[in-house]
């Protein structure tokens, strides 16, 4: 039995806003002095990060006149995780139904024909959910199986894809789509920690949605191969996503990309032990951009170029961290690639979450029309 990626469709909101339009937004909101002002700078320079897209307009507009954001000073009263929950409600059904669309749209799968729904999701919650949402708005059928996989954070992709594979694995007629949705920024909080200041630096808005099948359905297809998934509960403090009385709260320390650095060499010896695969055979890779300095370590330990991770800095540039939906936009980027030449393959994609959880997978490149 086998399972195949067929497509993979995105989309993101309508507002996109240069990195250094976000850090003049946030030193203004934080009410920094000349000084920390410079260093915020610094900090958005060296992201790795070009532009961003949100859901809110309000990180656009330098002179206030917000619609989300009280006009004032401080921002107070701060949005309530109420009225967060509202936004979310508002435009992740949207965004999920246009990177649905977008999955399907070079597909010979129609909507009618799908047997299962995943939705994915960390950065809000509601029922009934985003899933009976888009069961409604798609026209799918009432009796589709649905599976939601709720606040995983960044690595939970990787989970639906699983189960998207086990489901195929079952039933080679599935035909499975799985969708990845994270408004990330209407959870800004108004903290000045160093962490807090390096989460507001990095995500973005976004969606991905992936169609699963048992059997190749287009000319390029990804087939599963492997996975693995490791802890490191060292750094369950350092990595941490909690709901306060204001919204989401991220806690990312300044520590994960040593933390990584650590577990990452064994996490892919494990993944390749018993398959005829060693790493230094792998010229493809799709890694989930946490940060830059997330994509360097890994870079050191594995001995990669920064040309074979390219793909995640394009996603990084581009869009920033999106949390669930980044890897696929990286996957995305890398099939769009592929030709006859890289039939067979491999491919070796990482995510990284609150645990601090480690994720691996190993999928090999199926093209239809490569000579033998």
């Amino acid at each position: 039995m086998k399972s195949y990626i067929c497509a993979i469709g995105t989309a993101n909101p309508p507002f996109k806003i240069p990195q250094m339009q976000v850090a003049d937004f946030m030193a203004k909101a934080l009410q920094f002095d000349e000084q920390d002002t410079r260093k915020l700078k610094a900090l958005y320079r060296v992201s790795g990060i070009g532009q961003r897209y949100s859901v809110l307009q309000d990180y656009t507009r330098e002179n206030g006149d917000f619609t989300f954001y009280p006009n004032t000073p401080s921002l107070e009263p701060f949005p309530t995780v109420q009225q967060r929950m509202e936004l979310y409600r508002k435009h992740a059904v949207d965004l999920s139904e246009d990177a649905v669309r977008s999955c399907l749209e070079n597909s010979s799968v129609n909507l009618q024909d799908l047997t299962h729904l995943i939705t994915v999701s960390c950065t809000g919650m509601y029922a009934p959910g985003l899933d009976i949402e888009l069961v409604e708005r798609l026209s799918l059928s009432s009796c589709v199986q649905r599976t939601a996989v709720n606040f995983m954070g960044c690595y939970a992709a990787f989970n639906a894809i699983k189960l998207a594979d086990a489901i195929c694995k079952s039933n080679p007629e599935a035909k499975v789509v799985l969708v990845c949705t994270e408004i990330c920024t209407i959870h800004f909080q108004k903290h000045a920690e160093q962490d807090h200041l390096v989460s507001n630096a990095l995500f973005g808005d976004g969606a991905a949605a992936v169609l699963m099948q048992g059997q190749p359905c287009q000319e390029v297809c990804l087939e599963l191969q492997s996975f693995h998934c490791d802890l490191a509960p060292a750094g369950k403090r350092d990595m941490a996503w909690h709901i306060g009385d204001t919204g989401f709260e991220m806690t990312l320390s300044s520590y994960v990309p040593d933390l990584i650095k650590k577990g990452i060499k064994e996490l892919t010896d494990r993944l390749l032990q018993g398959l005829k695969t060693k790493i230094s055979e792998i010229n493809l890779f799709a890694i989930h951009p946490g940060g830059r300095r997330i994509l360097e370590v890994i870079e050191q330990e594995l001995g990669m170029t920064r040309e074979d991770n390219r793909f995640a800095y394009q996603v990084l540039r581009d869009f920033g961290n999106m949390s669930s939906a980044t890897v696929l936009f990286v996957l995305k980027a890398l099939m769009e690639t592929l030709t006859s030449k890289e039939q067979d393959e491999p491919v070796l994609s990482f995510a990284f979450g609150p645990g601090l959880t480690l994720e691996s997978m190993l999928l090999k490149v199926h093209y239809a029309k490569a000579t033998v």
